[in-house]
């Protein structure tokens, strides 16, 4: 199991991992101290082997050359690891820790399927295409970035608890759920805050849930209790499912893990993505649930708080545009992605 530095990449290795587990088989993963694996892989009680290796796209002149020079040592690592475990099979999500393992995989002659959560791939991903056995996509339009005849639109490893909540009619207080991920996310911060005036002077009866990040929580909260508003400001949700149930429209940026979890609970959104994402993986998740009609679209440059208050506002008022919203976000679900993941990992193998 190969990926590492971010939760995108871990959270769906480990949901495949824990289906391999379930049918008796033995999954290895391979990561960087630094990585979030290092924290999220040991409590899970998964073997963690340590490669040494960083980012080639994006970084500086010295980084580029720190990698290239830990990328044979990191590869011939990968290698004696896949030799001393016996592997039948690598599974990675890319990132700069994919790169090594799957080059030694091509080297072993074993099966090797990549699992693409973006609409466009990562450079790692990117770069060894043409040699995979097998590409899992996100977005049927990944496909063309890999050989004829080599993927499968599965979706991406979410929550089981995201399939199964109801559609939830608008009530008399609408509910505005923001979110900028674990860590926060400045723009939607600041617009949330700009925009709550507007809210309180229109007179519209909204609810604002806004998940702040840890370093902004403590001043928004303070300013958000004398906004006058309903809502509850939260350095973090840990149940995130719970949260969108309560939802009639969801604001957040639009990482691979966000949009799949929008489209298994059906949930209309706004997407604001982050602008220096690699390779503008997040602006095209959004425009890939824009074209459905699944999410309106507003880049992270236009995100201020009348922007914000007049879409919500314009969303909430239009009979029927968040019903058809929440379905056209459910058409792009796909469920029990782990499950088949685990499926094509031990027919390959």
């Amino acid at each position: 199991m190969a990926g590492g530095g971010t939760g995108g990449h871990v959270i769906p290795l480990l949901a495949v991992a824990r289906e391999l587990r379930k049918r008796g088989h033995s999954p290895i993963f391979v990561g960087t101290r630094r990585g979030l694996e290092a924290k999220l892989v040991p409590p899970e009680s998964f073997p963690l082997e340590w490669i040494e290796i960083g980012g080639l796209n994006r970084v500086g002149f010295r980084q580029i050359l720190r990698t290239l020079w830990q990328l044979p040592i990191s590869t011939l690592r990968a290698f004696r690891l896949i030799s001393r475990y016996r592997a039948a099979a690598v599974f990675s999500l890319g990132g700069y820790v994919g790169g090594p393992v799957t080059a030694a995989a091509w080297l072993h002659r074993i099966p090797m399927v990549l699992m693409e959560p973006n609409a466009i791939p990562g450079f790692a991903n990117r770069r060894i295409a043409r040699f995979v056995t097998k590409a899992l996509v996100n977005f049927e339009e990944t496909a063309r970035y890999f050989p004829a005849g080599r993927t499968m639109h599965t979706g991406l490893p979410v929550r089981e608890e995201f399939f199964s909540l109801p559609s939830k009619p608008v009530g008399e207080t609408f509910s505005l759920l923001i979110t900028g991920g674990s860590r926060g996310a400045r723009t939607l911060n600041q617009a949330a805050r700009d925009s709550w005036r507007l809210f309180r002077e229109s007179g519209i009866r909204i609810r604002i849930v806004h998940q702040t990040g840890p370093d902004a929580f403590e001043e928004i909260r303070a300013e958000f209790a004398r906004s006058g508003l309903e809502g509850e400001i939260v350095p973090f949700i840990a149940n995130m499912p719970a949260a969108f149930a309560e939802a009639d429209l969801v604001v957040c940026r639009a990482g691979a893990g966000a949009v799949s979890e929008l489209a298994a609970a059906g949930k209309a959104s706004i997407l604001s993505p982050f602008p220096f994402a690699a390779d503008q993986h997040q602006l095209r998740n959004a425009e890939a649930f824009s074209r459905v009609g699944a999410a309106l679209l507003v880049l992270d440059r236009d995100m201020t708080g009348a922007h914000l208050f007049k879409e919500v506002t314009r969303l909430a008022s239009t009979p029927g545009v968040l019903e058809s919203m929440s379905a056209a976000a459910r058409s792009m679900a796909r469920p029990h992605a782990a499950q088949r993941a685990a499926d094509l990992l031990e027919e390959l193998a």
